[in-house]
């Protein structure tokens, strides 16, 4: 999809309404307020709400920034106003009024390069049937409740935190952290990350390192904890196939046809996996798990990594094996169908719209011949969207996360992890950025943190906010 072409606009803090007089302590509309008592709204202190992250991600959450359309301003705006009052310097970009990003900097000693934290305050929409309502940032049972509790406004909690208690500490920290909050994720980052990479790369100088989603959440196997930290994502391919063939009277079948092929592309795409390929960091992945389990459970681990048997134990294991199907394969799922005028005309060609990820190091190209392969038919194909990354990742912070998770829980294994969806990171890795997925969540085994994101109920543990607030903060410590 080709990017939209606007003029950057640097949006004056004065076009924002604001909400200087809540951070001054006065409330004037329950919106804006955390608690109220019988209709009467009761100030909170925002002075020290990085001292409560559960409550800034409760307050972040009762923002509805659902993307389509956004709307992100009153969130970025009451962030903004937030960070000024404690004498931060920051930035809004954007470009579309509506659709701001922030960018703030703390000064560091200079003994380290800047360390960039980043994330998007969009959320998709909150559809289905939900527990607790998903825009009122509801504590219940000791969960956070919302849209946008795992994806990712709770991350956005955390970082937030720990860069104002790092601006409230004596010490400043090792190099600059720059607080870098976005539009638009949800729907492509055109006008988030892909606009501040294009327009304004100035501000992410010297950056070597990045965090942002998605990882540092607790993984189950087989009873032993492990912390998969993204450190690699799949590449968007956006295609669409062309399918052609005779056309003709619908009184006259047509054997072989545009539909006859399309009939062939879905039924291999639903009964077939494209070839497997094992990357460094899929096989990093595996191995460290498999030396960490029993041996009934780390013989079928490892078998995945052998292309000849992969697919037949991704078979056996089922539902387990999910997990590690999409990190061994490029994959496509099919999403939109066209094609035909009539009733009774036979279409002289058909289009598919396929979701196509591509493992790093791939190309477009190579997707679309392992597609030909499989299904055996003549395909044209047009390249929708493709966002690359870099082929392989730079693992120079990777212990340092590892020893902070050690620190504060001593039963973690800190993994790398390949991610099979895409992240912002795709576009800061064209600075030379290399993000990890690093929002620190020691979760319950028995709660389906992958099954939550963009689910109805979704929710966080008040525990996990903390959690990953320290994480964070001792990071900052050492490197930011």
């Amino acid at each position: 999809m080709p990017t939209r072409k606007r003029e950057p606009t640097e949006v004056n803090a004065n076009h924002f309404a604001g909400l200087a007089g809540l951070i001054n302590g006065s409330v004037d509309a329950c919106a804006d307020s955390d608690r109220c008592d019988g209709g009467n709204c009761v100030a909170v202190d925002l002075d020290t709400i990085q001292d409560r992250p559960v409550e800034l991600l409760q307050r972040l959450l009762r923002f509805d920034t659902s993307n389509p359309p956004g709307n992100e301003r009153e969130c970025i705006d009451w962030i903004r106003e937030l960070l000024e009052g404690i004498g931060c310097e920051v930035r809004i970009l954007a470009s579309e009024a509506e659709r701001p990003n922030l960018i703030a900097r703390l000064a560091g000693r200079g003994v380290c390069p800047p360390l960039l934290l980043q994330g998007h305050v969009d959320v998709v929409a909150a559809r289905g049937q939900w527990r607790h309502e998903p825009f009122a940032g509801e504590l219940h049972d000791g969960y956070v409740w919302g849209r946008g509790a795992l994806d990712m406004k709770g991350g956005v909690a955390m970082m937030l935190a720990a860069f104002m208690r790092a601006k409230a500490s004596r010490t400043p920290p090792p190099g600059d952290v720059i607080l870098c909050l976005m539009a638009d994720e949800e729907a492509g980052s055109d006008l988030g990350a892909e606009f501040l990479v294009r327009e304004h790369p100035e501000l992410f100088a010297d950056v070597r390192y990045a965090i942002g989603e998605f990882g540092g959440f607790t993984m189950d196997v087989a009873g032993r904890r492990f912390y998969p930290i993204m450190v690699a994502e799949k590449q968007v391919c956006w295609s669409r196939a062309i399918l052609r063939g005779p056309t003709g009277h619908g009184s006259m079948p047509i054997r072989g046809g545009a539909m006859g092929r399309l009939g062939r592309l879905l039924e291999r795409l639903d009964s077939r996996r494209l070839p497997v390929h094992v990357t460094t960091v899929a096989r990093t992945m595996i191995e460290k798990i498999a030396a960490d389990v029993p041996p009934t459970l780390a013989m079928p681990l490892k078998g995945l990594l052998v292309p000849r048997i992969t697919d037949r134990l991704l078979d056996v294991m089922g539902e387990r094996g999910r997990v590690f199907d999409p990190l061994l394969h490029n994959t496509v799922s099919a999403t939109i169908v066209g094609g035909g005028e009539k009733v009774n005309v036979i279409p002289d060609a058909i289009t598919l719209t396929l979701d196509g990820r591509l493992l790093p190091g791939f190309a477009p190209e190579q997707l679309f011949a392992e597609l030909r392969a499989l299904v055996g038919v003549e395909m044209e194909f047009e390249v929708l969207r493709h966002d690359p990354v870099a082929g392989e990742p730079d693992l120079g912070l990777f212990d340092v996360l590892a020893g902070v998770l050690g620190e504060l829980d001593p039963q973690a294994k800190a993994i790398p992890m390949l991610l099979p969806g895409i992240t912002d990171g795709r576009f800061f890795s064209r600075l030379g950025i290399q993000t990890y997925g690093f929002l620190p969540m020691q979760l319950p085994a028995e709660l389906p943190f992958m099954q939550l994101i963009h689910a109805e109920n979704e929710r966080l543990p008040a525990d996990a906010v903390e959690f990953g607030t320290a994480a964070i903060g001792r990071l900052l410590e050492r490197i930011g």
